[in-house]
């Protein structure tokens, strides 16, 4: 069943509780990247209709903080039956206006809702510590605090999954928060808002802003609003953290990547090759987790890449909007297509061999889709721009090395440091490894080692600015300030409760 929509709608902004039309008069379109159609138009918010959001949260947030923390987790509980009852609604959305197969829609949501279980626990969370007598009739307590107004910043790849990454512990931990999803795939959140209203969370403890960079500009500049998460590229990362702490706030920042794959020569290859293949195609390359560099070592080369190769070529690439089951779907939008394809013609011409070329492939019932086939490049050196540069597309290169420590080293000279794998049986290979990679998320045999719920989402270099780390336990931390209270109660020894008559029970 084709998943089509006969008007294009202006997208609404979430303040105060209420659906409201920007007042902008730009707007940028949202496309079924399948087909190249425009579905819906994204306001641009200036900086007014931010600050309206602000005040709006700001005000909402002295009487949420003090709503019972079991309450704010029942908030949870309803919103994530709700989640659960329209998940395979959520996942044809975010095919529609990103392009994710149906299956990688479903996973991905999947993956948000799990945040929202971890964020029902949020009771045990909030949790401090105490100690009596730390001194002598001293106790000492630990308490933590909502922040306040949070904002989250969000990206194009993850329509879902990102925003649920950030608000439902912001909000369990007793902050309002204002969603700027990205205006490329604003429908999924709006989609989500609309359970979250249902699952009864208070007008202005939640909304939603759209726009690009003035909106994002008033966000960090408010003084109001605490905190600050974003996903995104590094450049646009680092240009938060730095203008976020510049204007008092507390930044999580998660940039792009450049993940290695490491292949031994004593590695499962039919194993390896499926992970290697899902981890570089899968979402259309389109993930800061994705393998977009393998690296294998010997002669592990000569046996993984004509088996990679074939199977890569076999891979059916087609539109997502529809019933069906293509291995991959489109790029996001015609302009990141064509960069994809332009960093495609630069390896050529740097020397690489092309081993797969996607740049032709077409889909005969989508000829204006934005699409990409997956793409091979085997003997790349380390200096050329398509090892260098995150591609952000179906784009695998493989930089064959001698030995492990060589692999390693390549990790040491990357820039960026999310996440890296390697496939092997050695427990000697996996040690050295797991200890010595410059990454923050580390792989034994796992294609995708992207953190689960539970876990901190823990880039490291120029894939994280910040201290704390989206999801987990850091999550929580990230979104409370911390109290420590000092007690102590004076009295003598003619006062205590087995002297003082007012302890003493009648005869």
């Amino acid at each position: 069943m084709a998943l089509t929509q006969s008007k294009v709608t202006d997208c609404k902004l979430l303040i105060g509780g209420k659906w409201v039309a920007s007042e902008s008069k730009e707007f940028v379109n949202v496309t079924n990247p399948s087909l190249g159609e425009v579905i819906a138009r994204t306001p641009m918010c200036g900086r007014a209709e931010v600050n309206q959001a602000v005040e709006a949260a700001h005000h909402a947030f002295a009487e949420w903080s003090e709503t019972p923390v079991v309450e704010r987790a029942r908030l949870m509980f309803r919103f994530k039956n709700l989640l659960d009852a329209n998940y395979e609604d959520i996942a044809r959305t975010v095919s529609r206006e990103h392009g994710k197969t149906f299956a990688e829609a479903k996973a991905s949501v999947q993956r948000g809702i799990e945040v929202v279980e971890f964020a029902c626990g949020i009771p045990s969370l909030m949790m401090g510590e105490s100690l009596e007598n730390i001194a002598r009739n001293v106790d000492c307590e630990t308490q933590r605090h909502p922040l306040g107004v949070c904002a989250g910043i969000t990206p194009f790849n993850f329509p879902a999954m990102v925003p649920l990454w950030m608000y439902p512990l912001a909000l369990t931990c007793g902050n309002t928060f204002i969603l700027k999803p990205s205006e490329k795939v604003p429908l999924a959140s709006i989609q989500i808002a609309e359970l979250l209203i249902e699952a009864g969370v208070p007008k202005g403890v939640f909304n939603i802003v759209h726009g690009g960079k003035e909106a994002v500009d008033a966000l960090l500049e408010h003084p109001l609003v605490k905190a600050v998460s974003f996903v995104g590229s590094t450049p646009i990362a680092k240009y938060i953290y730095e203008k976020g702490t510049a204007n008092g706030k507390r930044v999580q920042s998660a940039g792009g990547a450049k993940n290695h794959i490491i292949i031994m020569p004593d590695a499962d290859m039919n194993q390896t090759r499926q992970a290697l293949q899902a981890s570089a195609f899968g979402c259309a390359g389109e993930r800061c987790m994705a393998g977009s560099l393998a690296i294998p070592v010997g002669e592990a080369g000569d046996i993984l890449m004509p088996q990679l190769a074939e199977s890569t070529k076999a891979m059916k690439v087609g539109r997502t909007d529809i019933d069906g089951t293509p291995d991959m779907g489109p790029v996001i939008t015609a302009d990141h297509m064509n960069r994809v394809k332009s960093l495609i013609d630069k390896g050529a011409k740097e020397g690489a061999e092309l081993l797969v070329d996607g740049r032709d492939v077409k889909v005969s019932d989508a000829p204006n889709g934005y699409f990409v086939g997956p793409t091979i490049f085997d003997h790349a050196k380390p200096q050329m721009s398509i090892v260098q540069e995150e591609i952000f597309g179906p784009v695998l290169s493989v930089v064959r090395v001698k030995t492990i420590e060589d692999a390693i080293q390549l990790g040491k000279d990357c820039p960026y440091g999310n996440g890296a794998v390697i496939f092997t049986n050695s427990g000697r290979a996996a040690r050295e490894f797991k200890r010595h990679f410059n990454a923050g998320m580390i792989g034994i045999n796992v294609g995708v080692p992207a953190s689960m719920a539970w876990f901190p989402f823990t880039g490291w270099n120029a894939s994280f600015f910040g201290d704390l780390h989206i999801q987990g336990r850091e999550g929580v931390l990230f979104y409370t300030q911390q109290k420590m209270i000092m007690t102590r109660w004076f009295s003598g020894p003619a006062k205590d409760k087995f002297h003082d008559p007012v302890w003493k029970t009648k005869s």
